[in-house]
């Protein structure tokens, strides 16, 4: 047996935990490497899967009627005339460098033409993940409080919020709360307003999911013996929400967090393209309508790079706040 290792289920002893952090960063940063490289291959062949010739992209789409001589042009210009390996090849290789190509239908550089629209899809996943965990944190503390009946209810409000497709309560919210009511515009617009409805069709959907997950939760740190142990000090029932069971209770949403925030960039494709809003999802959109290889593999590898940091964050976050892996 190696010596310091422990066989009673507890924690190994700190310096081997700093003797295998080096190992763990490379392990996760290979992971990463082998996320980017499935999604990029994946997508590439999947895009070509498509009917029709990527090169009618590069003189306007299919209805531009081009000549065979100008397709021909533009295969030889965008190397669309090689075996699809080689062009696979030639793009893993751009890509390593950073080299994300030019938009087929476009004619631009594909790295600045995402950058400029990344603030706007981070912004709007960020608010919507916030804002979910305000609702999802709200109702399952509400319902733990209600009894039978809260119980009840804040189940059938979590079971229906994570049930809820994006188009169809976002045009629920455009007909409630633009054409009904006039508060907010139907279409996002710069500022808070434009921001509101986008934001809830994103939030409401994900906050029933973590709902679902912190009410569990909650209802067994109210019971754990350090709850008990808190009242038998006399700590009073909202101290020992605040203090004990809500660090408990978003312990697991903060480890499903990561995954919520790829969710959310998936669902702007939709939300982006009811409201109108400038995005990542309306550019893959029109670049998948297009079939602009490049576009479409840069968004989608912008969206993994993402989705792997917001991974780490959370994991980092979850050891800081969990005492038990803290140890």
């Amino acid at each position: 047996m190696t010596p310091g290792w422990r066989t009673d289920g507890a924690p190994p002893p700190a310096r081997w935990r700093v003797a295998r952090a080096p190992l763990q960063l490379l392990v996760r940063l290979g992971g990463g490497i082998f996320v980017l490289w499935s999604v990029a291959t994946l997508t590439f062949f999947g895009i070509r899967l498509i009917p029709g010739d990527p090169a009618q992209a590069v003189l306007g789409g299919p209805g531009s009627q081009a000549s065979a001589e100008a397709l021909a042009v533009a295969r030889a210009e965008y190397g669309l005339d090689q075996p699809l390996l080689v062009q696979y090849l030639r793009q893993l290789a751009r890509f390593a460098t950073g080299d994300f190509g030019t938009s087929y239908s476009l004619k631009t550089e594909v790295a600045p033409l995402l950058l400029a629209q990344l603030p706007g899809t981070l912004l709007l996943a960020g608010l919507a993940l916030a804002v979910a965990w305000l609702l999802a944190l709200t109702v399952a503390s509400w319902s733990t409080r209600g009894g039978r009946v809260g119980d009840w209810v804040g189940s059938g409000l979590e079971i229906v919020g994570a049930g809820l497709p994006h188009f169809w309560l976002a045009t629920l919210l455009i007909l409630t709360f633009s054409v009904g009511l006039g508060w907010v515009p139907p279409i996002s617009t710069p500022g808070v307003p434009g921001l509101v409805l986008p934001v809830a069709t994103l939030a409401i959907p994900l906050a029933g999911f973590l709902g679902q997950v912190m009410r569990e939760s909650l209802l067994d740190a109210l019971e754990s013996p350090f709850a008990l142990s808190a009242r038998a000090r006399g700590e009073s029932e909202r101290g020992v929400r605040r203090v004990h069971a809500i660090r408990h209770a978003a312990l697991p949403g903060i480890a499903l967090s990561g995954w919520a925030f790829g969710y959310l960039i998936s669902g702007a494709v939709v939300v982006e393209t009811i409201f109108a809003r400038p995005g990542l999802g309306r550019t893959l959109l029109a670049a998948v309508t297009q079939r602009d290889v490049p576009v479409v593999i840069g968004v989608v590898l912008l969206v993994a790079l993402a989705y792997i940091v917001a991974t780490a964050v959370t994991d980092v976050a979850s050891r800081a706040l969990d005492p038990r892996r803290a140890a």
